[in-house]
Order: C-alpha cells, then structure tokens, then sequence
C-alpha cells in the first residue's frame, strides 16, 4: 500500500531510484536544525530501469547495498517513491459523517469508479485534507493510486538489499517537501518558483505558489541524450560521465563540441515548456527558476538559461543551509547537490507531524 501518510520521528533513508543512478540521503534533526549525516550516489546498468520502471530487481538491489556502504553503518530502513506519471490522484468530496471504516469502504467505491485497473492490481492511499470549501458538510479527500507492480518492485528491490523500505511515497510529495529548503525566506508567499528536473530521459518543469505544485510538465529529454554522445565519442562508461559531468572535468575537446551546444538545447527546451506555462493562463512571471537532477551542474548552464528565459537561475542545493557530517567532502557535495534533490525529500518524510 501507498503509505504516504504515516509518521516517524527520525531514521529513514531518502532513496530516489532513477533510471541512470541511485540516490540515497540519510538525515537527522538536531533541535530544530537538520543535519545530512551522509548520501550516495551509485551508477545503474542501462537495463535496470527503464522509463521509471524497474527491470531488474537484482541489479536495484545490489546498487543500494553499495550505497549503503558508502553511506556508513547504522541505516536499517528507507522511504522510496513512484514517479508522478506512474499515479492517478484525484480529490474526492465526501460526507463527514462517515467513520473511518466506513471513509475507507467508499474511498475504494470511488476508486472503483475513475481508475482504469482492477483494485486487486493498485496500490492506494488517501487522505482527508478537511471541509471542503463551498460544502462544509463535505470533507476533501485526496485519493492517490498507482499500479501495485510499481510499488512491490520497489519494496523488492530496497528490502532484498537489507534495507527495510517503510513507505512508498510520490516523487511529487518529496519535490514539494524540499522547497522550502531552496526558496530563499522573506519572498513573498504568493510568488511562482519553477523547479526544472532534468533527468537522464525526461525534463519535468513544476511551478510552485505557497509551497504546492500549482503546474506541471514533462518531456521526454534528458541527460541520456548527452550521455550517450559522449560515450560515443570517448569510449566512456556512463557512471563516469556523470561524474566527469558534475565535477567538470572532461576534456576541452569534449565541452566544446558536444557540452556547449547540449547547454544551448537544454535552454531552449526549458524556455518552451515555461512558454506552456504562461499560455496555460494569467499567471505571473517566475520569481526564481531552480535547475535540479544530474545535468543541471553542467558548468555555465544556469547562467545561460538565465539569459535565454529571463528569469533568475539557480542550481538546486537543498543542503546549503544545513549542517552536514565533517566526513562528507564539500566540495563533491556541492556538484552533487542537485542530484539528490528528490532523495532530500524523501528523507524529510521522516520528520512531518
């Protein structure tokens, strides 16, 4: 079951499993400071998942194992996530006369009603988010969805490596959780902030207002486009261009005829997918536009998608303002920031209510 709703003080492990790496985050509260102990980054084989499904769950698992490796002893259970493309959530209106069981028994009557599945095949979750606005007699309920197959991968993958995968969350919850972390305070509450992921196969653009997704859209285009030319060209295996990529090091050569004119797409195509958002209705010009996931460190490309969309740029870090354990290197931390951005607020789940 989704189980997005549940509590725990502290201990989780944030784990974003994408298609080209994993991406672990351990963090602890420390009075009312957070504080990243340790995180990892582990390179996947192109097979193990693909467009966010996984393939091969032996391959997952062994990837995690070495991530907690490299994260250090003491971490026995996790938070993962469903991609947002792979759930249905709808809100619902019902009376508040019902008990719990009886809340529970016509929650799955309405699922029954819009999800295209059998609900022996889905995996579900609900929330009551309280008295709807023009019926007080009704409470909102917000319904999340998705096909079991999805989270029991997951779940396989984390607990065959000696993990215990607590909940399954949705990767749009852990995005929306990790803004507060990078908007910047005193702006004011009803500005617009775009988070732009730029993942190995897909550019997603969320635009925020109060700290909730009030827009979203995704593309197929990705890293693995930039990826896949280098390696072509170089002979270099995948988890090393990455690393090349967020550390800046490869070669001149390399920079300039692949890198440069890669940056020049990748503005563009985030210039197009703001031109949808502005279209989509009267909304107000972005205050400040985030660049998160693995391309976003690519060196220079903030500065020039500034130019290309007229909005401040700004590469993602949610760990700017923490404190972090002086095992860990700043300044690799600082390159691989926007890689765990999602496995940040999937690690935050363990510190809500």
């Amino acid at each position: 079951m989704l189980s997005f709703l549940s509590k725990q003080e502290k201990g989780w492990v944030g784990i974003d499993i994408g298609s080209s790496s994993i991406k672990m985050v351990a963090l602890s509260k420390r009075g009312k400071g957070l504080r990243l102990d340790s995180y990892a980054i582990v390179p996947l084989p192109s097979t193990a998942v693909i467009e966010s499904s996984i393939q091969d769950i032996s391959q997952v698992s062994e990837a995690v194992e070495k991530g907690l490796k490299i994260c250090g002893g003491g971490l026995t259970t996790c938070v993962a996530a469903v991609p947002s493309s792979a759930v249905i959530a709808k809100t619902l209106q019902l009376s508040n006369a019902f008990t719990d069981f009886e809340l529970e028994e016509q929650v799955k009557l309405e699922a029954d009603r819009f999800i295209p599945y059998p609900l022996n095949e889905i995996a579900l979750d609900f929330e009551v988010l309280g008295p709807s606005e023009n019926s007080p007699q009704l409470n909102d309920i917000l319904l999340v969805a998705c096909r079991r197959d999805d989270v029991e991968m997951r779940e396989d993958a984390i607990n065959s490596s000696g993990l215990k995968c607590e909940v399954v969350d949705v990767d749009r919850f852990a995005t929306e959780r990790v803004v507060s972390l990078l908007d910047q305070p005193g702006n004011a509450a009803d500005q617009l902030i775009g988070l732009v992921d730029i993942g190995a196969s897909t550019l997603t653009l969320n635009v925020f207002k109060n700290g909730k997704i009030v827009y979203d859209r995704e593309q197929a285009f990705g890293g693995n486009d930039l990826s896949n030319v280098i390696h072509q060209q170089s002979g270099l295996e995948a988890g090393e261009v990455e690393h090349l990529l967020r550390s800046g090091e490869l070669s001149e050569d390399l920079k300039q005829s692949v890198v440069l004119p890669f940056r020049s797409t990748v503005s563009q195509q985030v210039s197009r997918s703001l031109q949808f958002f502005y279209s989509s209705g009267p909304h107000n010009e972005l205050s400040k536009l985030y660049i998160l996931g693995g391309t976003a460190a690519i060196e220079g490309l903030a500065e020039q998608m500034q130019a290309e969309v007229g909005v401040p740029v700004e590469v993602a870090n949610p760990f700017a303002g923490l404190d972090f354990d002086s095992k860990i290197n700043a300044d690799r931390l600082r390159q691989d920031a926007p890689t765990l951005v999602k496995a940040c607020g999937l690690a935050l789940r363990s510190f809500e209510g």
